[in-house]
């Protein structure tokens, strides 16, 4: 280590919403973080997957939209100045003589720091992608996998394929916006909440079941029609499109975190009630940590965090509280 490297406090790695929420929370605690982040924004999978979807059960929302909600966190995190490296996956940890964790990153920028706390969600995330010869040179263009923006479908014919969650939210959020909706399943039967079929089957949505996308027509910049195979049957039917949007989910995997040595259960990683994992000064909050009776929710990760951060406060500092001040004394002193 080189005495131009800084030594953070905590670092924070993966920068989704119970990252930017730890961020804040160790800005609270006077702590100097920084955030590692493997995409090339912040807001893990609200942003990447489904920024304009509507989120129910975060406390004081009756609903809000995953892109806002994002936005908000990074707005509160950034009242304290967090540093923040994107698009860096980290592969390496190990602990120095003198307590400190060296963290590598794939890029080669080597980080150092006092503790760090995984908020990894799922871990590295890809759409799983459609397997139909000549996809691949779609994307980008107008087949889409992940969609940042509904207006820029304003007016367009759109086809979107998958039966879960967000491919029945995007048709429905699509429908008073595309010229023509069409949402395409395998199976007759969807699997998204039953408010949202309702919603659907009540809609000017073109619904075509059991589908599959067997076919496209394009020239190579764009595809201009889909073959739609039936599922049981010798059918086939041509749809014109002006965008193709594809949601059969995501393949997800922790990486090279499985080599750090963290005590790893179901593709998730072992923390005590002190958000503790079995390496000192290594923490997990959110999705990726694991214990008993656990519930996997943003509400919870919210909640896992301020825990995560005041342990490592205390780790740090043998001398500092884990019991922090209340919030609206912190700030006051701040004025």
């Amino acid at each position: 280590m080189t005495d131009q490297q800084e030594v953070y406090d905590i670092t924070i790695i993966g920068g989704g919403p119970v990252g930017l929420f730890t961020a804040f929370y160790g800005g609270m605690r006077q702590l100097n973080v920084k955030i590692i982040e493997s995409m090339p924004q912040l807001g893990g999978q609200l942003s990447a997957l489904y920024p304009e979807k509507y989120i129910y059960d975060v406390a004081g929302f009756p609903k809000v939209l995953a892109q806002d909600l994002v936005d908000n966190l990074i707005e509160q995190a950034d009242q304290f100045k967090p540093e923040v490296a994107l698009e860096q996956s980290v592969e390496e940890v190990k602990q120095m003589e003198d307590g400190t964790l060296y963290l590598r990153a794939n890029t080669g920028e080597e980080h150092y720091t006092r503790a760090a706390i995984i908020t990894a969600g799922v871990g590295a995330f890809q759409p799983r992608r459609l397997k139909v010869e000549g996809a691949d040179q779609y994307e980008g263009k107008n087949l889409h996998y992940f969609v940042n923006d509904l207006t820029k479908f304003a007016g367009q014919k759109v086809l979107v394929a998958g039966g879960g969650d967000s491919a029945v939210d995007w048709a429905n959020m699509l429908e008073p916006i595309a010229e023509e909706v069409t949402l395409i399943h395998r199976r007759d039967k969807f699997r998204a909440h039953e408010h949202s079929v309702e919603q659907l089957m009540n809609s000017s949505v073109n619904i075509q079941t059991p589908y599959n996308i067997s076919e496209f027509i394009g020239d190579g910049e764009r595809i201009n029609q889909v073959v739609l195979k039936h599922a049981k049957e010798d059918d086939e039917i041509r749809k014109d499109v002006d965008a193709v949007i594809v949601n059969y989910g995501f393949i997800s995997s922790l990486g090279p975190i499985k080599e750090w040595g963290l005590d790893i259960e179901k593709n998730s990683i072992v923390v005590n009630s002190k958000m503790e994992t079995n390496i000192p000064g290594i923490y997990a909050a959110g999705d990726v940590a694991t214990y008993e009776g656990k519930v996997k929710l943003i509400a919870s990760g919210f909640g896992e965090a301020p825990t995560a951060v005041n342990n490592a406060k205390s780790y740090m500092d043998p001398d500092a509280k884990v019991q922090p001040m209340h919030s609206t004394s912190l700030f006051d002193k701040k004025k």
